[in-house]
């Protein structure tokens, strides 16, 4: 290995983004097939999120458990065992717990899936896989429960986001978005009334500025897996004519969802609270990062983190960055999607973006296992990127570390306004 590649195996994280949620991370009923359920691996069996031309009862990933056996075992490793989903998990899985080089098979699966259902329900092996994986702070996306104050519930080596999709989608107390938060639900939580849209405008604002006593550092947009990210300008008054309609017209809709969108940006500006928005797939024909351009020159005080590399748009994101400079970029899941795409798409970012406080990255998982591999596939792509850099003489070896230092961990510790152990 190379002293960069050393450099960056060593180094500690902070986490930008995971989906640790106290029903899956305190569960004592996790094994073998529920790991590869609930985490990108499942997506090769079933897409957790529906099209719109589609409809679903509930979340495939926090359904009731069953019996695990091979055969429902057996798809993930010879069907899908190509798919980078199932390899970095099964990475995950080869550094932490007792499986031969032959791999998972047949023969041994029973004894993998007893250490796992034994690990889990130690309460001290989520954090010890953590600290293991070198993240000193984990910020989590708790979608079931988007005002989680995940300080209270994992600990000071966590902070969490709010996530918006349901106040975009509020404009009647049974609306919901595709996780099936509603935002009269969430606001009555926080005892702020809502009885109307005056009230509803008012009760957002409050939760944005109350953020900080729950531990929340930014506001997550999502809607890229509920409607299209075409955030246009709308009025007040436009946005008021869905308001207490059970079933508004789409036209309508869209213009409740752009004026709250604008909304939050507005307060984020206002109380220096940074937006996650998510890019790239989705619901993909409407996920394009170009058509949250207008979003982000209608707000240049706003600090925009945008996601996943856009994947498959990494240029185009990579040309707003530089062209718009209240963009960051989250690197997360891109490295999940596409190894080659990643490193690739990483190397343009290094010689595009404006500075070297813009990048930073997380795992984007649900169970640490996935977590442990993800941060260690990170950690290796990076140092490769990196190695070749160095080696073609782009920069030197001390340049390389100070980057990757601040990817790793000290952009977002200043974008966050972290304080870590």
């Amino acid at each position: 290995m190379s002293s960069i590649n050393d450099f960056i195996s060593e180094h500690p994280v902070v986490d930008v983004h995971e989906h640790h949620i106290p029903e899956l991370v305190e569960s004592d009923n996790v094994d073998l097939l529920k790991l590869f359920q609930q985490s990108y691996a499942g997506w090769t069996q079933e897409r957790p999120y529906p099209l719109p031309s589609e409809s679903r009862e509930g979340d495939p990933m926090l359904e009731a458990s069953t019996p695990t056996t091979w055969a429902k075992i057996r798809p993930y490793l010879e069907e899908s065992g190509s798919s980078m989903f199932v390899r970095n998990l099964l990475q995950g899985i080869h550094g932490l717990y007792d499986v031969p080089k032959s791999g998972i098979n047949q023969s041994n699966w029973e004894e993998i899936d007893r250490q796992i259902l034994e690990n889990h329900r130690s309460d001290s092996w989520h954090d010890h896989v953590l600290n293991k994986a070198r993240i000193e702070h984990v910020i989590t996306d708790s979608y079931s429960d988007p005002l989680l104050d995940a300080r209270a519930t994992f600990g000071s080596h966590y902070s969490s986001v709010v996530r918006m999709n349901a106040f975009a989608l509020g404009w009647h107390p049974d609306s919901r978005d595709h996780n099936g938060n509603s935002a009269h639900e969430l606001l009555a939580q926080l005892n702020l009334p809502a009885e109307n849209f005056e009230q509803f405008l008012e009760a957002i604002e409050e939760m944005v500025r109350t953020m900080p006593r729950r531990s929340q550092v930014a506001i997550k947009n999502a809607l890229a897996y509920d409607r299209s990210i075409d955030f246009s300008h709308s009025t007040k008054a436009e946005a008021k004519s869905a308001w207490g309609m059970s079933h508004p017209s789409s036209e309508d809709q869209k213009k409740f969802g752009d004026f709250i969108v604008d909304h939050f940006c507005t307060l984020c500006a206002a109380h220096q609270i940074p937006m996650q928005m998510h890019l790239g797939t989705a619901i993909i024909r409407g996920s394009h990062p170009m058509s949250v351009a207008p979003l982000i020159e209608r707000h240049p005080k706003t600090q925009f983190l945008l996601m996943h590399l856009a994947y498959p748009w990494s240029r185009d994101l990579l040309g707003m960055a530089f062209v718009y400079r209240n963009i960051w970029l989250d690197l997360t899941w891109s490295a999940l999607l596409s190894p080659s795409h990643f490193k690739l798409a990483f190397h343009e970012a290094i010689e595009v973006l404006p500075d070297d406080s813009r990048m930073m990255f997380g795992g984007d998982n649900w169970h640490a296992e996935e977590t442990f591999g993800t941060i260690n596939t990170f950690k290796r792509l990076i140092g490769e990127v990196l190695d070749e850099k160095i080696t073609s003489g782009y920069f030197d070896l001390d340049h390389g570390r100070r980057l990757a230092s601040r990817i790793l961990k000290h952009n977002a510790i200043d974008f966050f306004k972290l304080n870590p152990h």
